[in-house]
C-alpha cells in the first residue's frame, strides 16, 4: 500500500509540474503579448494625439486663409463695382460729347448746304451758323468768323438781302470763306469724333479687360475658397474621427493594461501556491519513503519474524512444497507475460533455501518499485518537456507563420506604393508636358491674334482713308459744273452735259469698301473675343494644372513617407522573423533529442508499467504462497 502512494505521489507530483510549466508558459505568452499590446496602443495613442493637434492646426489655418479670400474677394468685388461707376460715366460722357460732335457736324453740314445754294433761306442758315457758334467744342476763331459773318449778313441789312450786285459779290465772297473755314470746321468735328470713338473703344477694352481680370481673380478666389472649406470639412472630421479613435485605443489600452495586472498578479499566486504544492508533495514522498525503509528493516520484518512464532514455523513446517509451488507459480506467469524477470526469479525459488528465496522476491519487488518510480519520474520530466516543447514549438510555428504573412503582406503594400509613386510621377510629367504644350500654343496664339488685330486694324484705317476720299470726290463731283457749248455742225462731237463723275459705280464701290471696313471690324471685334477667351480658358487650366500637380506632389510624399514606414516595418518583421525561425529551430532540434527517451523507447510507457505491474503482483502472489496464503 505504501508502494501504490508513493507512486500515486510521484504521478500526481509530475503530472502537476506539467499542467504548471503549460500554465507558466501562458502567463509569459500572455503577459508578453499584453505588454506589447500596451506599449503599441501607447504608441498609437501618441500618434492619435499628434494626428488631431494637427488636424485642429490645420483647422485653424485654413480658416485664416478663408477669412484672407473673403477679403480678397470683398475687395476685388468694391473695384468691380467702382469700375462700373466709372465706365457708367465714362459711356454717359461720350454718349453727350458723341451726340454733341454729330449734332455739330449735322449743323455744320446744313450750314454749307444752304450757304452753297445761295438761293435758300439765308435765316435757316444764320441760325444754323449760331447753334456751331453757340457750341463750346466750336473753336475761338472759328466762333469769331461766324459771329463776325452774321453781323455782317444781320436781317434788314441790304447785304443779306442781296439787293445790289456788288453787294451781291461781297455776299457771295464773304459766303465762300465762311463755307471754307466750316468744311474745315466740319472736318476737325469729324476727327474730334473719330478720335472720341477710338477712346471710347480703348475705354471700353480697358474696362473689359479689368473686368474680365477681377472676375477670374473672384472665380480663381470662389474656386479656391471652395476648396479650402472642402479641406476644412475633411480635417474637421479627420479630427472628430481621431478623436474617436484615440478614445476607443485609449479604452483599449486600459483594458489590456488591467488585463496584465490581474494576470501578473494571478500567475504570481498560482506560482507560490505550485511551489507550496510541490513542496508539501516532497515532504510526502520522502515521509512514505522513509515508511517503507522503516517497515521493510529488520526492526520490522526481523521482530515480526521473531515474536510471530506461528507465522515462522507455519511457513518453516512448509518450506519445500510452498517453494515448489511458488516456483511453478512464477515459471507459469512468466511464460505467460513474457517475462524473463520471473524466468529468473522462478528458477531461482527451486534451488535457493526458503529465507534467501523470500529475501530475493523482496528485493525484487522494491528494486521493480524503484524502477516504476524511476520510470513514472522520467515519464513526468518527459511529460513536461514534451509538452513545454510542443508548446513552444505551436507558438513559435504560429508566430512564423504570422510574420511570414506580415512579411508577404508588407512586400506587396511596398510595391503597390512603388507602382503608385511611379504612376503618379509619370502622370506628372505628362501634365507638365501638356502645360508645356498649352503655353507654346497660347503664344502661338497670342502672337498670331495680335497679328490679325493689327492688320484689322491698319486695314480699317486704309478703308477709311480710301471711304473719306472717295466721298468726298464724289459729294464734290456731283456739285460741279461745267460750261456746254452750242453744238456746231463741224465740230466733233463731245459731251454735251456736266460732268460729275461715275456717281452710280462710285456708290457701288463705296458701298463695297463701306461692307469690306465692316468685315475688317467685325474680324477686330472677334479676334480680341477670341484672344480673351483663349487668355482665359489658358488661365484656368494652368490654374487647374497648378493644383492638380500640388495634389500630386502631396500624394506622392504621402505614400513615400508610408512606403518609408512599412520599409522600416519590413525590416524589424524580418528581424524578428528571422529570430523566431531561430527559436522553433531550436525547438524542433530539442524535440529530436528527446525522442530517444521519451517517444521512440520500443514499447510504450503504458506497456512497460502494466508488465511491471504484473511482474510485482506475481511475486507478491509468490510471496503469498511461500507464506502459505490462498491467493
Amino acid at each position: 500500500m505504501l508502494h501504490d502512494m508513493e507512486a500515486q505521489a510521484v504521478q500526481e507530483k509530475k503530472d502537476e509540474e506539467v499542467s504548471f510549466s503549460a500554465f507558466k508558459m501562458w502567463c509569459d505568452t500572455t503577459k508578453r503579448q499584453r505588454q506589447e499590446s500596451v506599449k503599441e496602443s501607447e504608441e498609437l495613442m501618441e500618434q492619435q494625439t499628434a494626428d488631431i493637434q494637427k488636424a485642429v492646426s490645420d483647422v485653424a489655418q485654413l480658416g485664416d486663409q478663408l477669412a484672407a479670400i473673403d477679403l480678397e474677394v470683398a475687395s476685388d468685388k468694391a473695384d468691380m463695382k467702382a469700375a462700373n461707376e466709372i465706365r457708367a460715366k465714362e459711356k454717359d460722357e461720350y454718349a453727350t460729347t458723341h451726340t454733341d460732335y454729330s449734332e455739330s457736324i449735322d449743323a455744320v453740314s446744313r450750314a454749307i448746304n444752304h450757304l452753297q445754294k445761295n438761293s435758300g433761306d439765308h435765316a435757316q442758315a444764320a441760325m444754323l451758323l449760331q447753334k456751331v457758334a453757340d457750341r463750346a467744342s466750336t473753336p475761338l476763331s472759328a466762333r469769331r468768323a461766324v459771329s463776325s459773318f452774321l453781323q455782317s449778313a444781320a436781317p434788314g441789312d441790304s447785304v443779306g438781302l442781296g439787293v445790289t450786285a456788288p453787294e451781291a459779290n461781297a455776299y457771295e465772297f464773304q459766303s465762300s470763306g465762311i463755307i471754307d473755314m466750316l468744311a474745315k470746321l466740319k472736318d476737325k468735328f469729324r476727327d474730334e469724333r473719330s478720335t472720341l470713338e477710338k477712346e471710347e473703344m480703348n475705354k471700353k477694352h480697358a474696362y473689359e479687360a479689368l473686368a474680365q481680370d477681377l472676375t477670374d481673380q473672384i472665380e480663381r478666389s470662389n474656386s479656391g475658397k471652395a476648396r479650402k472649406e472642402k479641406t476644412r470639412g475633411q480635417r474637421q472630421e479627420d479630427a472628430a474621427s481621431a478623436k474617436g479613435e484615440l478614445e476607443a485605443t485609449t479604452a483599449s489600452r486600459n483594458e489590456d493594461q488591467k488585463y496584465l495586472e490581474d494576470t501578473t498578479t494571478g500567475c504570481q499566486v498560482k506560482s507560490q501556491d505550485f511551489q507550496a504544492r510541490q513542496t508539501l508533495r516532497s515532504e510526502e514522498l520522502t515521509a512514505l519513503r522513509k515508511a517503507i525503509e522503516i517497515i521493510s528493516g529488520g526492526a520490522v520484518a526481523g521482530a515480526a519474524d521473531s515474536h510471530l512464532p506461528s507465522f515462522a514455523l507455519r511457513r518453516s513446517a512448509s518450506m519445500s512444497p510452498l517453494q515448489k509451488h511458488a516456483a511453478q507459480f512464477l515459471q507459469d506467469r512468466a511464460q505467460a507475460t513474457g517475462s524473463r524477470m520471473l524466468t529468473m526469479i522462478a528458477s531461482k525459488v527451486s534451488v535457493d533455501p526458503f529465507t534467501k528465496v523470500k529475501k530475493l522476491i523482496k528485493d525484487m519487488i522494491v528494486r521493480l518499485m524503484e524502477e516504476a518510480s524511476e520510470e513514472t519520474e522520467h515519464k513526468g520530466w518527459c511529460d513536461t518537456e514534451l509538452g513545454t516543447n510542443k508548446i513552444q514549438r505551436e507558438s513559435k510555428t504560429e508566430d512564423v507563420n504570422t510574420l511570414a504573412a506580415n512579411s508577404d503582406q508588407l512586400n506587396a503594400d511596398i510595391q503597390k506604393l512603388t507602382q503608385e509613386i511611379a504612376d503618379i510621377t509619370t502622370s506628372m510629367h505628362e501634365l507638365d508636358v501638356s502645360v508645356q504644350k498649352a503655353t507654346e500654343l497660347r503664344q502661338v496664339e497670342k502672337e498670331k491674334n495680335a497679328g490679325t488685330l493689327q492688320d484689322a486694324r491698319e486695314a480699317q484705317d486704309a478703308v477709311s482713308s480710301a471711304l473719306s476720299i472717295l466721298k468726298d470726290y464724289y459729294a464734290n463731283a456731283a456739285e460741279a459744273t461745267a460750261l456746254v457749248q452750242d453744238p456746231m455742225d463741224d465740230a466733233p462731237t463731245t459731251f454735251d452735259a456736266p460732268f460729275t463723275g461715275q456717281q452710280t459705280a462710285g456708290n457701288n464701290v463705296v458701298q463695297f469698301l463701306e461692307v469690306i471696313s465692316s468685315d475688317f471690324s467685325r474680324l477686330e471685334s472677334d479676334t480680341e473675343m477670341a484672344e480673351q477667351q483663349a487668355a482665359a480658358d489658358y488661365k484656368k487650366f494652368s490654374n487647374e494644372a497648378e493644383v492638380d500637380r500640388a495634389m500630386k506632389v502631396a500624394d506622392i510624399d504621402n505614400k513615400s513617407k508610408l512606403k518609408t514606414r512599412k520599409s522600416g516595418e519590413l525590416a524589424q518583421t524580418t528581424k524578428d522573423l528571422k529570430a523566431t525561425q531561430e527559436e522553433l529551430d531550436a525547438a524542433l532540434q530539442y524535440f529530436d533529442k528527446l525522442k530517444p527517451s521519451c517517444v521512440d523507447s520500443g514499447t510504450s510507457y503504458e506497456d512497460r508499467v502494466e508488465r511491471r505491474a504484473e511482474e510485482i503482483e506475481s511475486l507478491k502472489d509468490a510471496l503469498q504462497i511461500l507464506a502459505g496464503e490462498d491467493i
